[in-house]
Parts: structure tokens; C-alpha cells; sequence
């Protein structure tokens, strides 16, 4: 099983929306939002959290990631969490909004709470375009195989092909740049800010360089499925 996610925010409607853009990404992940107060006031609620939180592990996972908004969320999520003294259940300390993309997208890709956990609570930095210095540089020997390519689909390289594509590389054994950013980080991806009809420059290096090359120029051409 997948680790799940639960995401708390004081408003249920930013709750529910971000777990189904989440979901868009990371299909095969367990994404409950408890947001907002029983009576539908903006707040956070105990009994709510609690429930989806009992809910899950019920089911057996690998483990559960709670994220949160604001400061009383957070109080809210650790006193569930010293409830239910579950050594599955982990709090992450990271934005909501890219700490829930980068949580479930790692989720989707095998990991388990604690590297899920750990991709949310680094997403604020993997956002930025990473420098050339911070990246991993080729094994000596390999060569890097470049290709250019140009966004067909209308809004290019948003939240869901960037979550596919970042799958995608992941696949292969090899170490793929986009732009010069990693491209299994969804968030680093998105952060290119390449819209329909852009050119991104793949490079790529290791054993299975070409045909990572060769996946990617085909979901680039068919246009992620959106055309």
C-alpha cells in the first residue's frame, strides 16, 4: 500500500481542493482533507481529523502524512496524533499547498512516510529552479545526450504533466535536467513556468539516457493527453 495524506486547513473548501489537485498527480494515494469546523465554520476540527486519520490506518497502510495551514491546525493534528499513538502516523512541517503536491507525488512513486514527510517538508526549497552547482554532475564515462522539444499541449508544463513527466524519468536509470532543474521534482518543474508552445531543453546521462529521451519526446509530442 501507498503512504496516505490527510490534509487540515481552517477552510474545508481549500482542503477538499487541494486534495483533488493532488489527486490529478498522484492517483493511486489515499488524500483526505478535514478542514473547516462540523458546523462549516472556518476553523480546524478534532473530531474531524481524528476520523479520517482513524480511517486510514484502519486500512493498513504504509503510513500516514498529516500536513497543515496555520499554528492552530498544527495543535490540533499533534494532539490527534498523541491520541492515536501511532509510531505510522507523521506530522510534516511544511507549506500546504507545495508540501501537499511534493508529499503525494512522492507517496505515488513508492515512498514511504518518512521520505514522504521529508519530500513535503523540502518542497518550499525544491520550488526554485535548482542551481547547477547543487545538482548531481554525470558519472565519469556516461554521456549526456541532449534533446529540444516544444510544449504542444495549451497550458505546457503544469501541475499534472509535470507530476507525469517527473514519474515518468523516474522509471528509467538515468539522471534527467529539464531546463537545467531536476526533472523527477514536480515542484522544480512547475517552478519553469513553461506554458504551451515553450521549447525545454532535456538532458540526460546513465545507462538508460537515450531512452529516457526517447519516453519523454513521446509524452511531450502527444501532448501529456491534453491536446
Amino acid at each position: 500500500m501507498t503512504t496516505a495524506i490527510v490534509v487540515v486547513s481552517h477552510s474545508a473548501q481549500l482542503a477538499q481542493g487541494l486534495c483533488e489537485v493532488a489527486a490529478q498527480m498522484a492517483p493511486d494515494v489515499r488524500l483526505r482533507p478535514a478542514g473547516g469546523t462540523d458546523d462549516g465554520r472556518i476553523g480546524t476540527s478534532f473530531d474531524k481529523l481524528l476520523t479520517a486519520v482513524g480511517e486510514l490506518t484502519a486500512d493498513g497502510p504504509d503510513g500516514v502524512v498529516v500536513l497543515t495551514d496555520l499554528g492552530s491546525a498544527t495543535m490540533t493534528a499533534e494532539s490527534v496524533l498523541e491520541m492515536v499513538e501511532d509510531d505510522r502516523v507523521l506530522l510534516a512541517d511544511a507549506p500546504l499547498v507545495e508540501g501537499t503536491v511534493a508529499a503525494a507525488v512522492a507517496a505515488q512513486g513508492g515512498a514511504g512516510p518518512e521520505e514522504v514527510r521529508r519530500a513535503a517538508e523540502e518542497a518550499a526549497l525544491s520550488f526554485a529552479a535548482t542551481s547547477r552547482d547543487g545538482r548531481e554532475e554525470p558519472a565519469p564515462g556516461d554521456d549526456v545526450l541532449e534533446r529540444v522539444l516544444q510544449l504542444h499541449n495549451p497550458l505546457g508544463l503544469h501541475a499534472r504533466p509535470a507530476a507525469q513527466l517527473a514519474r515518468l524519468v523516474t522509471s528509467f536509470d538515468a539522471r534527467v535536467e529539464v531546463n537545467g532543474v531536476d526533472a523527477t521534482s514536480v515542484l522544480a518543474l512547475i517552478g519553469l513556468g513553461l506554458s504551451g508552445g515553450a521549447t525545454m531543453t532535456v538532458r540526460a546521462s546513465g545507462p538508460q539516457a537515450e531512452h529516457v529521451l526517447d519516453a519523454v519526446a513521446q509524452v511531450v509530442d502527444e501532448g501529456f493527453g491534453e491536446e
